[in-house]
């Protein structure tokens, strides 16, 4: 039976309780500590993105090239693995998981949606029973190493508003909800039939359609 609502989460601090990006990058540098002085490689793109000449899709891919490039699919999924682990064990909110067993239930389309790259996120969509999973993709090159630059547009802001527009474009959907929580998440949640928007700001406005609820409670698998 096809489902006839859509339903899509947000991953950084709408599920979890913080960002992964940084957390994934420099738990595996910490590990790797002779990896660290390639970080400064990613100052340019710092200073590019401080004046505007560059957006955070860029810095993003900077960052990734600089501290995880060159390295290889067997290479990381040690740390990979050890990481999501850890972040579905402890660094969930419990209001998320009960809002993703509730939405299954109901029969929705499960999607994830997310910026952060998809080194971790489609794992941990798979791990978390999403139907779909959408995130920011890195490229490779043909040898196996990892570039660490974007093959995809950074999926946030106006970008994540046209991946749920092109999903509610398929008129398969007759209902849809989606749960974010940064300010950039506004313009994906106004899609929708219904948006929650995470412990957003208190007093900012928002569209009439999206309520603000407060995730407080630890949560894990």
């Amino acid at each position: 039976m096809n489902a006839s609502r859509l339903a899509v989460f947000d991953l950084d601090g709408t599920i979890t309780r913080h960002d992964t990006l940084l957390p994934f990058v420099f738990g595996y540098l910490w590990r790797h500590p002779w990896r660290l002085p390639r970080v400064l490689a990613v100052l340019p793109a710092l200073v590019a993105w401080a004046c505007r000449r560059a957006d955070r899709g860029e810095l993003k891919g900077a960052l990734i090239k600089a501290a995880l490039g060159g390295l290889r699919e067997a290479q990381l999924a040690p740390w990979r693995e050890h990481f999501i682990a850890r972040l579905l064990h402890r660094g969930l909110h419990a209001e998320a998981l009960l809002e993703i067993a509730r939405q299954r239930s109901a029969g929705a389309h499960l999607v994830l949606l997310s910026a952060s790259p998809d080194l971790y996120v489609k794992e941990i969509g798979r791990r978390l029973g999403f139907d779909e999973t959408i995130c920011t993709e890195l490229r490779w090159c043909d040898d196996g190493q990892l570039d660490g630059r974007l093959r995809s547009a950074n999926r946030r802001g106006q970008e994540k508003a046209r991946c749920v527009a092109a999903l509610l474009a398929t008129d398969r959907y007759p209902a849809s909800i989606a749960y974010g929580n940064s300010a950039a998440d506004l313009a994906h949640l106004a899609l929708t039939g219904a948006g929650v928007w995470v412990n957003g700001r208190s007093g900012a406005p928002h569209p009439p359609q999206v309520t603000v609820e407060r995730w407080r409670l630890h949560g894990g698998l």
